[in-house]
């Protein structure tokens, strides 16, 4: 039987960049950054090797163009106050084998990771576990200025693109959620307005950059939230999308709000958003990415192959096998074996997940699962020491932890 090569087939962006195949690293928080902002040694090997592992694009989650509203204490900050040798370095080790490296601009608004911020978003929440201020228009008018000073940075440093994050319950996506945005103004009531400061955001960072730089988007198919942003909602920003400048769009769903359900969590048997990629398709002629879910190459096949969608997202998958692409192609691994955490605490598989990262970026993966209450715990010491270190660096004053 003749092999399926539909994944290794390139795809021309928009812009003019031809991606080498048809599989891409999803953004994850790889909570790599050294809590000044800057990439490490071990986040520079880690996208090195996915880099020689065959994908087209790997994408960098939640790098932040200030230090004000991180998700993370491990995020990146990328603005003029940085040391751009360190990212030049980033980018030379995960653009390597024609990889496309790209950084994720990210603003987590009301979910903000607290001690080191001060959580803000579309309209004050005071609810069980998130509570954030309103933002003011002027605030909100420097949100696209700020994602174009560090998407030309990004240009500057040798990066191939950029992806500006409107999902998973952040800035952007709070923006597009009646549940969370109660405003009044031109960016509230109707999804034309709430869909502003994304149009905004991508207008100036494509002013930023200019024609020929990859801007993709990410977008939420719903919240999965009741009274929040739905897939009729979604349908009509992938219109619009049809009609700005952006390269990719990239389809996800569900919020990292307190108690929200998370898709990833989930044991799922396929793509998870796939239905809503379908209906997106028939709005929009722009390049699809699908993002939640794939876990054989034989579910990526197929959604490349019907023309559901262009690029197929990788994330878990890769962190258990960072060569995955190569194994594809050499008609190994069809499905990599996903571990299983029955009665997991809320967060845990994502801490496990990501101390896998730091495995992987320190050639120290292991083929046991391990501990999962030991990943948590290492987890949650490294953040605190993240935590000193960002506000030693960026406040000056480690005593907002007490």
């Amino acid at each position: 039987m003749k092999q399926n090569r539909v994944l290794f087939e390139p795809l021309e962006l928009p812009c003019g960049v031809v991606l080498k195949n048809r599989i891409a690293k999803s953004a994850m928080s790889d909570s790599l950054g050294d809590g000044t902002g800057h990439p490490t040694t071990e986040q520079n090997r880690l996208y090195q090797r996915w880099a020689e592992g065959g994908l087209a694009v790997s994408i960098i989650g939640e790098v932040q163009a200030t230090s004000n509203y991180a998700e993370k204490p491990g995020n990146l900050v990328f603005n003029a106050d940085s040391d751009i040798s360190k990212f030049r370095n980033l980018a030379e080790h995960g653009g390597k084998d024609g990889t496309q490296l790209w950084l994720q601009l990210g603003h987590a608004g009301a979910l903000a990771f607290a001690p080191i911020s001060n959580p803000t978003g579309p309209s004050a929440l005071d609810l069980p576990g998130l509570r954030c201020e309103g933002m003011t228009q002027n605030e909100i008018r420097q949100v696209p200025l700020e994602f174009a000073r560090t998407a030309r940075l990004a240009q500057q440093a040798g990066f191939g693109g950029v992806q500006i994050h409107a999902a998973h319950g952040f800035l952007l996506s709070q923006f597009l959620s009646p549940l969370f945005n109660k405003r009044s103004d031109a960016y509230g009531g109707a999804i034309g307005n709430r869909m502003r400061l994304l149009l905004d955001s991508i207008e100036a960072t494509r002013a930023a950059v200019g024609p020929n730089f990859p801007i993709a988007v990410k977008l939420n198919s719903s919240d999965q939230l009741e009274g929040g942003f739905d897939e009729d909602g979604a349908l009509q920003v992938v219109s619009a999308l049809d009609r700005s400048s952006v390269d990719l769009i990239d389809i996800s769903g569900g919020t990292y709000f307190p108690g929200a359900k998370s898709a990833s969590d989930s044991a799922g048997g396929g793509p998870y958003f796939i239905k809503f990629a379908k209906r997106a398709r028939t709005v929009t002629s722009k390049p699809l990415m699908l993002t939640g879910g794939f876990k054989t190459r034989a579910q990526a096949e197929e959604a490349v192959t019907n023309g559901t969608v262009d690029v197929v997202g990788l994330a878990r998958a890769l962190v258990l096998e960072p060569a995955l692409p190569n194994l594809w192609i050499a008609n190994q691994t069809p499905e990599p074996a996903f571990p299983r955490f029955p009665d997991a605490p809320e967060g845990g598989i994502t801490a496990w997940y990501t101390m896998r990262l730091t495995e992987i970026g320190g050639d120290r993966e292991a083929d046991d699962v391990g501990d999962l209450h030991q990943a948590i715990r290492d987890y949650e010491v490294r953040d605190n020491i993240r935590t000193e270190s960002w506000l030693r660096h960026f406040n000056g004053h480690a005593a907002k932890l007490n």
